[in-house]
């Protein structure tokens, strides 16, 4: 059975051309994007919806990424019409952008810091020369029936951090030792504290870990947290980051672009779903 659903996501994103939409650059009301970050204007210290009507839009539009270029960018759109989820990708050519859809959405995707994977929970992608091979699977240490992961996050050093929603909603940790894959561990409770605990980013270079939880000191629905990795190799106090990311709303999803400059998450009930800040915000909750 395991089996048979891998091929059939294979096959779904080797023939994603039956689920492309008509590409939005052909409507001639569609705005000309050029330079850096899609055209858009740079945020300060407070969230704005990044790239409204064109990313963010009437759609579910989530879980937005970068390439380490910074030339490619990704995200999932659920259509509000059909229902279906998409990956959907603009790439930056001779400094425009245009947009066309990957495929169907598998997992919450995101890149590796190197570029060459995209992590889609319990499975991946790998960069080829023609774009990306077929799904695959991490193995049977990640991709069990008892698991429910959907987001996974690497570090350049190779850790996974994932989140398991049918356990709880819990965050696990796996590390590389001597090349090898260590079995994943439970994390601690600095990080599994609360409700809805999902979504993990960890730094590339591991000194800090973002995610998002429901608690009873927080603004209302899942907020989202930081803990700063301490000189002993530990994890620090979770520190809710506040109350210009977070608000009464749904606030998820965090990651931090390549170049280390901004800071984009998911907020729901909202014009658009995907914001973005200066990832300034993180460095003024770092422990003096």
């Amino acid at each position: 059975m395991k089996t048979m659903k891998l091929l059939i996501l294979t096959l779904a994103i080797s023939f994603h051309i039956a689920f492309a939409q008509e590409n939005m650059e052909n409507d001639p009301s569609f705005p000309l994007l050029e330079g850096p970050y899609l055209g858009q204007n740079p945020p300060g210290l407070t969230p704005e919806v990044f790239a409204p009507g064109i990313v963010s839009t009437e759609h579910r539009d989530l879980s937005a990424f970068f390439t380490p270029d910074m030339k490619e960018f990704y995200f999932t759109r659920k259509d509000v019409k059909n229902k279906k989820w998409l990956l959907v990708v603009f790439k930056s050519e001779n400094n425009r952008w245009s947009e066309s859809v990957v495929g169907p959405r598998v997992g919450q995707p995101i890149l590796a810091p190197d570029g060459k994977t995209m992590h889609l929970g319990s499975k991946y992608m790998e960069r080829t020369e023609t774009g990306w091979s077929a799904v695959k699977s991490l193995g049977p240490m990640f991709d069990r029936e008892d698991w429910g992961i959907m987001r996974l996050s690497a570090s350049t050093k190779g850790t996974f951090v994932f989140d398991d929603y049918k356990n709880n909603d819990v965050i696990r940790i796996s590390t590389l030792k001597d090349g090898k894959r260590q079995v994943p561990k439970k994390m601690g409770p600095v990080v599994n504290t609360g409700k809805w605990t999902a979504h993990p980013f960890i730094a590339p270079d591991e000194s800090y870990l973002i995610w998002d939880s429901e608690k009873d000191s927080g603004y209302g629905d899942s907020d989202l947290y930081i803990s700063f990795r301490q000189q002993d190799g530990s994890w620090g106090v979770a520190i809710n980051m506040g109350d210009k990311i977070n608000t009464s709303s749904w606030e998820s999803g965090g990651y931090v672009t390549p170049d280390g400059k901004y800071f984009f998450f998911n907020r729901a009930d909202t014009d658009g779903d995907i914001f973005w800040v200066d990832a300034q915000v993180i460095e003024n909750l770092r422990p003096k």
